[in-house]
């Protein structure tokens, strides 16, 4: 079956404005996000191939050198599915976009042998 990488994607305005509200407020939206996403991968286990994870601040390697990057990826998973909108149909639902500041999840196929 094809499998697809799919990027969670964040705003860093976004993100930013998360991170200034009251670590009361923070700490709600996680309690509610948290066992909404542990739900979510137990609904799609069954297509879910690589848990991947979440990721922090990027470090950019060019012809030019080694410098700090921004970009609005801010985790992966790798999916199983029969298509690519049959994978981003998995995550119509999902936590990242429905309680966390989430912006997108980018969904891609692979083109060569993904890791497990």
């Amino acid at each position: 079956m094809p499998k697809f990488l799919a990027v969670y994607t964040m705003k860093h305005e976004d993100f930013a404005r998360f991170r200034n509200l009251p670590k009361a407020e923070q700490d709600a939206i996680d309690d509610e996000s948290i066992p909404k996403w542990m739900a979510w991968e137990e609904r799609n286990a069954a297509a879910i191939v690589n848990r991947g994870g979440m990721v922090g601040k990027t470090t950019r390697v060019t012809k030019d050198g080694i410098a700090p990057a921004t970009n609005g990826i801010c985790g992966y998973l790798i999916v199983e599915a029969e298509t690519a909108e049959a994978a981003a149909r998995l995550f119509e639902d999902h936590p990242h976009l429905t309680v966390f500041p989430g912006d997108g999840v980018d969904i891609m196929p692979f083109v060569t042998d993904p890791p497990e």
